[in-house]
């Protein structure tokens, strides 16, 4: 990881452990860092889980619309659009966030402004999340927990 001085880590607990409750605190979280003007890369854990986000991206809220895009896209597209979503290697451009959902800690993460990982209630996840918040402390990050 590269500047890790830079980097926010954010952890974010889910009392529950519901998969969509997961998804949708995701889908918040892209569209509060959206509202500041940021740009989002979502990382998700495979193309079943980004299809998935991609849908509900459309649908988790009544009162706004999250413009969002499967990368890899077209240049023009991903440069338009503000958050994109993958379960590979995300594009440079959008670097201002990271929403981990991936079960690994992201090999790029220090090259993001900030990343935020949401963790869903059950002891699996906790215990993959506990492994990522050590790899972020062994790359000299201070991660911050947060129960949501």
């Amino acid at each position: 990881m590269t500047g890790p001085a830079a980097t926010k880590v954010d952890f974010y607990l889910l009392g529950a452990p519901d998969a969509r409750a997961r998804l949708v605190l995701a889908c918040r979280v892209a569209e509060k860092a959206f509202d500041q003007g940021l740009r989002i890369a979502v990382r998700t854990a495979g193309p079943a889980q980004t299809a998935e986000l991609d849908d509900l991206m459309w649908t988790f809220s009544d009162r706004s619309f999250l413009p969002h895009g499967v990368w890899p896209a077209e240049p023009e597209f991903a440069a338009a659009t503000p958050v994109l979503i993958a379960s590979g290697a995300l594009p440079e451009s959008h670097r201002d966030v990271l929403i981990n959902l991936g079960d690994d800690l992201p090999a790029d993460a220090g090259s993001y402004a900030r990343v935020c990982e949401v963790i869903a209630g059950d002891e699996h996840s906790k215990r993959r999340a506990r492994a990522r918040w050590r790899g972020y402390r062994d790359a000299g990050l201070e991660p911050g927990a947060h129960n949501v």
